[in-house]
């Protein structure tokens, strides 16, 4: 789902809202979560998940092309922990079976 794919759902399901005022409150929505993501606080939505900014530490990488050393320097990166409601629905998508897809991915399906 796309940022317009959201908007599009938003003024579709609450009638009373344009376009332009669904594509206002999500970008209002959006910008308060970078916000507070930026000053270093921690934003969770119940039910959904939260988000948070996590520490990398400095360390040696390769440049892959010549096999040189190379600094890659600490920095602060976004991170998202889903809530245990989405984590469940997600788990419960239709039109797979727990069991089917367990086996088939774990290769301890029956032997031919």
């Amino acid at each position: 789902m796309t940022r317009s794919d959201l908007v599009e759902e938003l003024a579709a399901r609450f009638g009373q809202l344009s376009q332009r005022d669904a594509e206002q409150a999500v970008k209002t929505i959006l910008d308060a979560v970078s916000d507070a993501l930026v000053r270093g606080h921690r934003i969770e939505i119940r039910g959904f998940g939260s988000f948070s900014v996590n520490h990398r530490p400095p360390r040696m990488g390769r440049n892959p092309r010549s096999g040189e050393a190379v600094h890659i320097p600490s920095k602060r990166v976004p991170h998202f922990k889903p809530g245990k409601a989405l984590r469940e629905a997600v788990d419960l998508r239709p039109g797979a079976a727990p069991d089917t897809v367990a086996a088939s991915s774990a290769g301890t399906g029956p032997a031919a």
